[in-house]
């Protein structure tokens, strides 16, 4: 279904085109921790098979894919808010929004990538670590099937 309704004003369409959609701040955090940490990854890299998708954070060898969703844009469950100017036409893009989340999840997993998705308001060491465990379980998964193949 085409959405053929438009930002209530010219100012709301600016304000929201100057919205970040990468290199925010909760994911520059979680990306230093890593570093930090000496994990080494791929900045958003496009999801294979869908062209104008992308992971915020990607260790393509292990295919561990980190998205970190804004509470507004993703429809958090505790922070996300419902506009009252245009309600019909921020209701749908943001049910869109939430849609898109799940298919790319699923396309994701389909394609054997571990998807860990995260909230903006989510502190970045409590996200760096899961990561780093989640890569660190696949990368010993991965060393004991090649070993279990030269056997």
């Amino acid at each position: 279904m085409m959405n053929t309704a438009k930002p209530s004003s010219p100012e709301v369409s600016a304000r929201m085109s100057r919205q970040p959609s990468r290199d925010t701040a909760p994911e520059v955090a979680v990306r230093k921790l890593l570093h930090a940490s000496g994990y080494r990854y791929r900045v958003n890299k496009r999801v294979p098979g869908m062209s104008r998708r992308t992971m915020d954070i990607a260790f393509t060898r292990v295919k561990v894919a980190v998205l970190i969703d804004g509470c507004f844009w993703h429809g958090c469950p505790v922070h996300a808010t419902q506009p009252k100017v245009n309600a019909e036409w921020w209701r749908q893009k943001l049910e869109r929004n939430m849609a898109r989340d799940l298919e790319t999840t699923k396309h994701l997993t389909e394609a054997g990538w571990t998807v860990l998705r995260f909230w903006e308001h989510e502190l970045p060491t409590a996200v760096a670590e899961r990561v780093a465990a989640e890569v660190d379980r696949r990368r010993r998964t991965r060393r004991a099937e090649h070993k279990g193949g030269d056997l």
